[in-house]
C-alpha cells in the first residue's frame, strides 16, 4: 500500500476537513472502493451520484447511482442543485446532488464523494478545504486488465475509456493525496484514516 502526499504548498490532510474527494482514472475501482467503505465504515456518508447512463446489471436506483433522464438532468442543472457535473467519456452525464452533501457536513458526518477528475475539480472551486485523493491503479498493464475483466463495455468504449484514463493519470499531481489501489481491503482502510484525521485535526 503506497499512500503519498502531494508537495508545492499543500497540507495533509486539510484541518477539520470532513469532505473527502476520491477521483482517479476509469476502471481504478473507485466504485469498488466507495462500495467497501459503505459496507466496512457505515459512519461514512457516502454521496450517490446522478447520471444519464443506463444501469449496469445488478445496479439499484438510488443505492450505486439515481439514474435519471436527460430531461430530469438538465433540470437539476437549471435549479443549481448539483455540486458538480460532468459529461463522461463523450457520453453519460454524471453529478453529485448538493443538498445530501450539504446535509452530510451540517450533521458533521464524515462524508465522501466518489466522482471523476472533471468533477473534482469543480468541487475544488467550491469547496477548497476538502481533502483531494487520486486513487492510482499499481500500473498502466493492471489498469487496463481490469477495465477488460469488467466486460461491461464494448471494444470501441473501453479504447475510448482508456484514451481518457490516459489524461486522467497525469492529473495526478493535482491531488492533495495519492493512494494506490493495489488491495481493496487496504485502500479501504488508508482512506477511511486519512477522513477520520481530517475531521479530528
Amino acid at each position: 500500500m503506497s499512500v503519498t502526499y502531494a508537495a508545492e504548498g499543500r497540507h495533509a490532510p486539510a484541518r477539520h476537513s470532513r469532505l473527502v474527494v476520491l477521483a482517479g482514472p476509469t476502471a481504478v475501482g473507485k466504485g469498488t472502493v466507495a462500495a467497501a467503505v459503505r459496507t466496512e465504515h457505515p459512519e461514512v456518508w457516502i454521496s450517490v451520484s446522478a447520471t444519464t447512463r443506463a444501469p449496469r446489471p445488478g445496479e439499484v436506483d438510488g443505492v450505486h447511482y439515481h439514474f435519471v433522464s436527460e430531461e430530469e438532468f438538465d433540470r437539476l442543472v437549471a435549479e443549481d442543485q448539483l455540486l458538480e457535473w460532468a459529461c463522461v467519456h463523450g457520453a453519460a452525464r454524471y453529478g453529485t446532488p448538493r443538498g445530501p452533501v450539504e446535509q452530510a457536513l451540517a450533521a458533521g458526518r464524515p462524508a465522501m464523494l466518489e466522482i471523476d477528475l472533471q468533477g473534482a475539480r469543480q468541487v475544488r472551486e467550491s469547496m477548497p478545504e476538502a481533502l483531494f485523493v487520486f486513487l492510482k491503479p499499481p500500473s498502466w498493464d493492471e489498469l487496463v486488465r481490469r477495465l477488460v475483466g469488467r466486460g461491461t463495455e464494448t471494444e470501441a468504449e473501453r479504447e475510448r475509456r482508456l484514451a481518457t484514463a490516459r489524461g486522467e493519470l497525469a492529473a495526478e499531481s493535482e491531488f492533495d493525496v495519492t493512494i494506490v489501489n493495489t488491495e481493496v481491503h487496504d485502500a479501504v482502510e488508508e482512506l477511511v484514516k486519512l477522513m477520520k484525521f481530517g475531521s479530528e485535526s
